[in-house]
C-alpha cells in the first residue's frame, strides 16, 4: 500500500437509491431516468453488488454496510461524511443537504475502531445548525503523501471549516474556483480531480483564473507526478471521479466504465505505467451526480 492508495475501503449498499431532490439545485451532474423509484433502486443495487465483486476480485478489501432506510437517497456516497488518515485519525463531517445528514452511522466508525488502529475521531457535524458544511473527500481531494487539500470553492466546502480541518489534520489548503460549461461552480472537487501515486487527473480547464490554474498544476506535479489534464467533456463523464487503491497485484485505478470510455489512449497509457484500470458499470448510480470515487471511502488506517 502507498499513502495515497489504501488496500481497504468502506462502501454502503443502497436500498432506496434515487436522484436526491435536495441536491439537484447545485449538482449539475445529476440527471433523471424514466423509471419508477423502485426500478431505479433495484438497478443501483445490482450495479453496487457487481462493483464490490470486481473490487474484491482485484484483491481490495471492501467493508460493506447495508442502508435499509428510505430517506437517505445518497447513502451510496459515504466518502462525503467521513474520512480516515494515517496515524489513526478519523474525521466526521457536516453535510449541506438536510437529508444527507442522516447518512452518518456510528456502526461504521465502530468497525474502524475494532479492525484498525484509531486514536481519535474528530466530529465536525455539530456545526450543521450554523449552516457550515465540509463534505469530506468530495469537497476536498487529499494528497495524503504531500499533505495537501485541494478544494474548489462551493457551498459544500466552508472556508472556516476547511481551515479548521487542515489545522487539525496537518494539511495545506490549496483553494481555487472551478466552474462548469454553464458557469456554475463545480459542487465537489472530486468530480474534477483524482490523485494517484505517480499521476494526477485534473480538470484544469475548469479553473478560469490562469494564474491559479498554473499554481494548481504545478503543485500537483511537484512530487514528480504526471499531471493528466482532463477536458470539460471528460469531467462531465466522470473521468475525474476516480480513486487509486492497492490490490493483490499493486495499484488499481477504480473508475466508471463511462469515465474510462472517454479517456484518450495516451492518458490511459500514462495511468497504466503504474496502475491497472478497473472500470465499474454505474449508469444508474451516476444519475445521482456521483460516480466510482464518490462510492468509496478509503481506509488510510493501520490494521490491528
Amino acid at each position: 500500500m502507498t499513502l495515497q492508495a489504501p488496500t481497504s475501503v468502506v462502501m454502503i449498499r443502497p436500498h432506496a437509491f434515487r436522484s436526491n431532490p435536495q441536491t439537484r439545485a447545485d449538482n449539475a451532474f445529476q440527471s433523471a431516468l424514466p423509471l419508477t423509484d423502485g426500478e431505479i433502486a433495484q438497478r443501483a443495487r445490482a450495479e453496487f453488488d457487481t462493483a464490490v465483486a470486481k473490487m474484491r476480485q482485484a484483491g481490495i478489501t471492501v467493508h460493506v454496510f447495508d442502508d435499509t432506510g428510505t430517506d437517505t437517497p445518497d447513502s451510496v456516497f459515504p466518502n462525503n461524511w467521513f474520512s480516515t488518515h494515517a496515524g489513526g485519525h478519523v474525521a466526521v463531517y457536516p453535510m449541506f443537504a438536510e437529508n444527507r445528514r442522516r447518512e452518518r452511522r456510528w456502526d461504521v466508525i465502530d468497525l474502524l475502531k475494532r479492525d484498525y488502529r484509531v486514536q481519535d475521531v474528530i466530529d465536525y457535524s455539530g456545526l450543521e445548525p450554523d449552516g457550515l458544511a465540509l463534505e469530506g473527500t468530495g469537497a476536498m481531494v487529499l494528497d495524503h503523501a504531500e499533505r495537501v487539500a485541494y478544494v474548489a470553492r462551493s457551498n459544500r466546502a466552508d472556508p472556516v471549516l476547511l481551515e479548521r480541518f487542515c489545522t487539525h489534520f496537518g494539511f495545506e489548503p490549496v483553494v481555487f474556483d472551478a466552474v462548469d460549461a454553464t458557469g456554475l461552480p463545480v459542487y465537489h472537487t472530486n468530480v474534477l480531480m483524482g490523485i494517484g501515486t505517480a499521476y494526477a487527473l485534473a480538470g484544469l480547464p475548469l479553473i478560469p483564473d490562469a494564474a491559479r490554474r498554473a499554481t494548481v498544476a504545478a503543485r500537483l506535479a511537484e512530487p514528480g507526478r504526471t499531471v493528466i489534464e482532463l477536458t470539460g467533456d471528460q469531467i462531465a463523464n466522470f473521468a475525474g471521479n476516480a480513486i487509486e487503491l492497492t490490490g493483490t497485484d499493486g495499484q488499481v485505478l477504480v473508475l466508471s466504465a463511462r469515465a474510462l470510455a472517454c479517456l484518450r489512449p495516451d492518458q490511459v497509457e500514462i495511468i497504466s505505467r503504474s496502475a491497472s484500470l478497473l472500470p465499474l458499470d454505474l449508469p444508474t448510480i451516476e444519475t445521482a451526480g456521483g460516480s466510482a470515487r464518490c462510492m468509496i471511502a478509503g481506509v488510510h488506517l493501520a490494521r490491528r
